[in-house]
Parts: C-alpha cells; structure tokens; sequence
C-alpha cells in the first residue's frame, strides 16, 4: 500500500504562515505592489478586478494609504504612484535608494571643496525629506540630519524643486498646507511663493541668508531625472555670512553646486 505523501517541513511552515496572515495587510501590500509596477488605478474597476477586491475595498484602500503617505497622487498622468513616505519606515530603504546611492559620494567631495555640509532632499508631500547628509571636518553650524522633514515653501531644497514645478503643481502639493511664517523672508502666501521661486527659477539656485533660521545660510539646486522632472535637490549650509550677497565665497558655491547638480542629474539619466 501507497503510503500519502506527508507536506515538507518548508510546506508545513509555509500552511502556518499564511494561516497567519491578516486579510487587510496582504490587500494592503498586494496593492502597493501593483501601482509598483507601474499600474496608476486610474480605472478602479479594471483595478479591482486585477487584485480580485471589491471596488469599494479599493477605494479606501487607496484612501488609507494615501494618508498615510505611501501613495500619492500622481497630477501629471492622474492616478496614484509611491510616495517617498515609504522611505521613512526604514535608513536602509534610504540608503538603498538610487539618488542617494549615487548621491554620496558626490556630496562628500562637494562638503570637502567648499566647507560646508551638503544635502539631498526628496519632496514628500508638502515636505522635504532629507535623505543624504555629508559633513567636512569643520565646527559644525547646521542641525539637519538624515531623515529630518521640512517644510518644503520655506526651505531652499524645496524651493528650488517647486521652481522646476509648473504653478499649477505647485498650488495643488501646497493646497492643504498653510503657509506659515518662520522668519521675515518666509513666503506667507501662493503669490508671494511664486514671485520667490519664479526668482529661483531664473537663477536655476535657491539662496537663503537666514530665511529659515537664523544666523544660518544655504544654497541649493536642482536634480532632474531622466524625464526631465525634479527627483531631488542638493543644498550646502553653513554660517549666514557665507551665504550674503557680498560674500567671496558665494561664486564658488554656485558653481561647486550647479556642477554637482548637473553630474548627479547625468546619473539619474537627465538630458540638457
């Protein structure tokens, strides 16, 4: 007599785990995944279908993870796509990151040529994540670290990366946020902003000289990707004084930070 086969201690185990799963969060990841690959939801019904749940399920899923920041809206093809959120469950996921990844060692060598700290933000939201924080070997003057969130209207990284925005973008990341004044330069409304980035724009940098704290300067430009779009921004900070407009160092910062800028744009396969 044929004895039944018994399941393999990997079956076994596999039967148990999903004995254990939780309904909800299989759904949850299962629909992060499939807008991972590249599928908007911009038919909820064909949506629906593909993940096998019901329309209304979807729908407040999507609602669910969008205020909780792993999905955005995406306003130039419509639908939702990844949001940078997801970055902050984890150091290693932003470690792993391409921009980061091929930002380091660029921001190393850009701290060690103007001594200054240098930075690459993404923007989350209405906000700034930095992702990538490299020091030189000097008193240090500013107080951002990996992983800090900032308020993207208010700060030279986000500035620069809504300037490569068109205004209509801009108005629609910034519709709930309230413009909050944190110095005397701070813009406190749409039309003041889009006279400061239009500004940005035209210079292709965003300057501060205390406009976000005081007594601290910085500089910052845009990295584009490969469709042309703003994926990033790099910033150096340091003393206010560096950063005035009468400063001799201030041409060397433009241009240590366009070069910078533009080599990292290169990489994430940018055409200019």
């Amino acid at each position: 007599m044929t004895r039944p086969s018994q399941p393999s201690a990997v079956e076994a185990v596999d039967d148990t785990s999903r004995s254990y799963d939780v309904p909800p969060v299989t759904r949850d990841f299962s629909l992060l995944r499939y807008i991972s690959e590249g599928n908007r939801c911009r038919n909820m019904s064909r949506a629906a279908s593909a993940l096998d749940i019901n329309r209304t399920t979807l729908l407040r899923l999507l609602h669910t993870l969008e205020r909780e920041n792993m999905i955005e809206r995406d306003e130039g093809d419509g639908g939702y796509r990844l949001s940078y959120g997801l970055l902050e469950l984890a150091s290693s996921m932003l470690s792993s990151r391409d921009v980061a990844r091929l930002a380091r060692p660029l921001l190393a060598r850009l701290a060690s040529d103007v001594g200054l700290s240098a930075h690459l933000g993404v923007l989350s939201g209405a906000d700034v994540i930095v992702l990538v924080r490299e020091a030189p070997e000097v008193r240090l003057v500013s107080n951002i670290r990996e992983g800090s969130r900032l308020p993207a209207y208010a700060t030279v990284m986000g500035r620069i990366i809504l300037a490569n925005m068109s205004t209509d973008e801009v108005h629609a990341t910034l519709s709930a946020q309230k413009l909050t004044a944190i110095t005397q330069h701070t813009a406190v409304t749409l039309e003041q902003l889009d006279e400061q980035l239009a500004a940005d724009r035209a210079e292709g940098l965003a300057w501060s000289a205390g406009n976000y704290e005081s007594g601290i300067g910085s500089c910052a430009a845009v990295v584009l990707d490969h469709s042309n779009r703003p994926v990033a921004a790099i910033s150096v900070a340091g003393q206010q004084s560096t950063f005035e407009p009468e400063s001799e160092a201030r041409q060397l910062i433009a241009d240590r930070l366009r070069g910078t800028a533009q080599q990292l744009s290169s990489l994430m396969g940018a055409q200019r």
